[in-house]
């Protein structure tokens, strides 16, 4: 008995051993930004070349979170890096699903908390700046190509900048996409009290007339070679002037055809973003809805929301799987970044 429990043992530390191989890499770095008063948090994922310790990135009562070789080597060789930036009220942590999935593929992914519109610091009238969402993306890729181990792995002519909801707008806007105050002013009228993006700004007493002008900045980084915008924000409002410049290669992923947001419907029915983009892919994943990008959540994260009247972030429509939806999500970026030459 005492030999088969050791072998026992044996087999399980082999196969745990196996998995932690097949995780990727992580490490932290704070992100200096002369329009930023403070430090910023960064984070980067990629293909661990070497064994250090496993730990959980993103894990919470809410979420599950993905194990990582925290501070591990590399593996060597030349990575394209996707700079990718949060929603609102998100954070870098908690999309560690698609960070992993793509470092796994040999694609380097860079995040920051961006100040003003992260987790547990999200205020609406410091939200309306996907310029300066943009500038901390450029300022994290400041610090990785001047970074003496990080840089020697980056293939810089394959720079994509990527983001979800009011990151997709800020990733656009790294393309040099900019936004029209007065167009966002009049699509918050004519979607009033629909449009979940307006109702958030009007519970910060946002005056869009006086207080939107950070919307038309350009936020352009010439070093980006490509973009992908998952349910983007402010879609309504995109400067048409603006797009003339665009020609990188730009791919949208939707989420869900029914019941979408005014704001991250893009079609012809829509803002039309897709139609006015020079050089546009387009794909739709079903069913899912807004939500169903973020992290799977813990048995108990729907009632957690509901106790503390959250929005249902863990809830999806009938027939979604979510995780399978963030395979498909993770399918289309890695094939977009990789094709890039």
């Amino acid at each position: 008995m005492k030999r088969f429990l050791f072998a026992l043992s044996l087999l399980s530390a082999s196969v745990a051993n196996a998995d932690e191989q097949e995780l990727a890499g992580f490490d932290r770095f704070p992100v200096s930004a002369t329009h930023r008063p403070s430090l910023m948090q960064g984070s980067i994922w990629y293909p661990a070349g070497t064994r250090t310790y496993a730990g959980f990135i993103g894990k919470n009562p809410l979420f599950k979170g993905t194990k990582a070789m925290v501070g591990a080597g590399m593996k060597k060789g030349r990575y394209p890096v996707l700079l990718f930036s949060h929603g609102s009220g998100g954070n870098m942590d908690t999309l560690s699903w698609m960070s992993s999935a793509l470092a796994k593929r040999g694609i380097i992914v860079v995040g920051v908390n961006h100040p003003g519109s992260t987790s547990g610091d999200s205020s609406p009238r410091r939200s309306l700046q996907p310029a300066e969402r943009a500038a901390d993306l450029s300022a994290a890729l400041d610090h990785l190509l001047s970074d003496p181990f990080f840089s020697q792995f980056i293939d810089e002519e394959r720079i994509v900048a990527a983001g979800f909801s009011l990151g997709g707008a800020s990733a656009l806007t790294l393309a040099g996409v900019t936004f029209d105050a007065k167009a966002y002013a009049e699509y918050c009228s004519r979607f009033e009290g629909t449009a979940q993006d307006c109702l958030f700004f009007a519970k910060g007493d946002v005056d869009l007339v006086s207080m939107a002008d950070g919307l038309e900045e350009s936020g352009l980084d010439t070093r980006i070679a490509g973009v992908i915008a998952i349910d983007p924000g402010f879609t309504y409002a995109v400067d048409d002037d603006s797009l003339l410049e665009t020609s990188i290669p730009i791919q949208v992923i939707s989420l869900g055809r029914e019941n979408l947001w005014p704001a991250t419907d893009v079609g012809v029915n829509g803002s039309n973003l897709v139609g006015k983009l020079k050089n546009a892919n387009h794909v739709t994943l079903s069913p899912a809805h807004h939500f169903t990008f973020l992290a799977e959540c813990t048995d108990r994260g729907a009632k957690l929301l509901k106790d503390e009247q959250d929005d249902p972030i863990c809830d999806d429509p009938a027939g979604t799987d979510r995780a399978a939806i963030h395979g498909r999500i993770s399918d289309t970026m890695s094939a977009f970044v990789l094709q890039l030459k």
